[in-house]
């Protein structure tokens, strides 16, 4: 062990030694039952002689804060503190104590869940089946990119490595009708980082920012930490109601493929007519393409993106649904029209993190490459279909209680619940005693009504038989 002790060469060496680690003492960071260095090894470190050592560990067991413990060496004793330390003071008031409080009340809710143990049998929502991941050909390509990035730099650009940005820009326009190239692509550590620069660069203090209502609430949090005046706009089976747009509004965020997290589409019809409002107030649109790869009702319908063609419309997707969200990359595809905003989305990059994780950008660029990505989504497709299914047909004998929000595609679904005397979140904190992960649309804003999110991506399908036969249970 490597004490910090400094020693000032032009004062009594010994008395320095004894006030410093009669400190490290008192303030804790030596705690109780740490064995000190030996004497002689201290002595080396800091140029001093071993029996100045010596007589400073004497005085410090003289004082009971340190014991010799024979052929073992010595210990910091459990009574450190001396009684007649001071009791320790309050730090004084900090200038920004009023920005530190606020940041401190801003909404999380997401964050009870994902530091509460998954139940047994559970519903939540946006985690992928940990077993789909492609372990195999990961690390294949894994380990190719870290030959490759031997050779060179392992930093990916602000941007994001031109590889990947290649194969993103072929895949949305393949599989989302999305009218981009490369150049138009910036990856980004999640969909989170591109909602927090997009959020960052559009909407200061006072502004006005609409968000679909119910939501995604960390998007919530980042307006508000802002300080922008947020628009809830309510939604109904045709998705959002641009009629209740506000005036005046530079951002609108939108799920227009999977509504969050009620989960139906946004029509055509109201699609045009966001982007004429877009097009009438030169607002920027956007789009969270968040899981829209998993369709299983309908006609594919093209993104909001591929629709626009005035360059008001920003489209986020993000690798944590259909991968892994530890993997941490996302993107945002910026309008060809607009480069002063592509630029200055860079900018605003390259100050929050310099560049990316290379690597396993590099893994991904040829992962996607040789086709991996899409074969992963044809089997997920299915896996969360034959799921999708045996959660719909497990819900009619619950009809009395529950009915499910249709929804054309992602890994999860919405279910209304219509109890004369119970409600949701009452629901979720019985089911926990029964090993039954549920969670309520309340948890997504009060417009969503009285309801369940149940997620696909981490019940299967044993466990889904028991998790619905318990839940039947609970509400008979």
């Amino acid at each position: 062990m490597e004490l910090h002790l400094v020693i000032d060469p032009a004062r009594p060496r010994g008395e320095q030694l004894l006030r410093q680690l009669r400190g490290l003492i008192a303030s804790g960071r030596l705690t109780a039952g740490t064995q000190l260095p030996p004497t002689r090894l201290l002595a080396q470190q800091l140029g001093l002689a071993r029996q100045t050592v010596a007589e400073a560990y004497e005085r410090l067991a003289l004082e009971q804060l340190i014991e010799a413990r024979p052929g073992r060496g010595s210990f910091v004793r459990a009574e450190s503190t001396p009684e007649s330390a001071p009791p320790p003071q309050a730090p004084a008031r900090l200038a920004s104590a009023a920005r530190l409080q606020a940041a401190r009340a801003l909404p999380v809710p997401l964050l009870r869940f994902v530091e509460t143990p998954l139940a047994r049998y559970d519903f939540i929502g946006g985690s992928p089946e940990p077993r789909l991941f492609p372990h195999a050909d990961w690390r294949r390509h894994l380990h190719a990119a870290q030959r490759q990035m031997s050779e060179g730099s392992a930093h990916a650009p602000p941007a994001g490595l031109p590889a990947l940005r290649e194969a993103i820009a072929e895949q949305v326009s393949y599989a989302r009708g999305v009218r981009c190239q490369a150049a138009d692509v910036i990856v980004t550590q999640g969909a989170q980082q591109a909602f927090d620069l997009l959020v960052r660069l559009l909407v200061g203090p006072g502004e006005l920012a609409a968000v679909e209502s119910p939501t995604y609430p960390p998007l919530l949090g980042l307006l508000q930490a802002q300080g922008a005046r947020i628009a809830r706009v309510p939604v109904d089976d045709q998705g959002l109601d641009v009629a209740q747009l506000p005036a005046g509004a530079r951002l609108v965020y939108t799920t227009p493929a999977h509504q969050f997290p009620l989960g139906m589409a946004m029509s055509v019809a109201r699609r045009r007519a966001l982007l004429a409002w877009a097009a009438r107030e030169g607002a920027l649109l956007i789009e969270d393409d968040y899981d829209s790869e998993f369709r299983f009702e309908g006609s594919p319908r093209d993104s909001l993106q591929g629709l626009d063609r005035e360059g008001h419309v920003v489209f986020v997707g993000s690798f944590s649904k259909t991968l892994a969200p530890s993997l941490r990359l996302g993107y945002l595809i910026v309008p060809s029209a607009r480069p002063e905003l592509r630029e200055a989305l860079l900018h605003l990059k390259h100050l929050a993190d310099m560049h990316g994780p290379g690597l396993q950008q590099a893994a991904l660029a040829r992962f996607m490459a040789e086709g991996g990505y899409r074969r992963h989504l044809r089997r997920s497709q299915a896996e969360y279909g034959e799921r999708r299914e045996q959660l719909l047909q497990g819900l009619r004998p619950l009809a009395r209680w529950l009915t499910p929000v249709r929804a054309e595609a992602g890994f999860h679904l919405a279910a209304r619940l219509h109890h004369p005397t119970l409600d949701a979140p009452q629901l979720a904190a019985l089911a926990r005693r029964l090993d039954l992960g549920l969670y309520p649309l309340q948890a997504f804003g009060e417009a969503g009504g009285d309801g369940l999110v149940l997620g696909l991506g981490r019940i299967d399908g044993p466990g889904l038989r028991t998790a619905l036969a318990r839940l039947g249970e609970l509400l008979a």
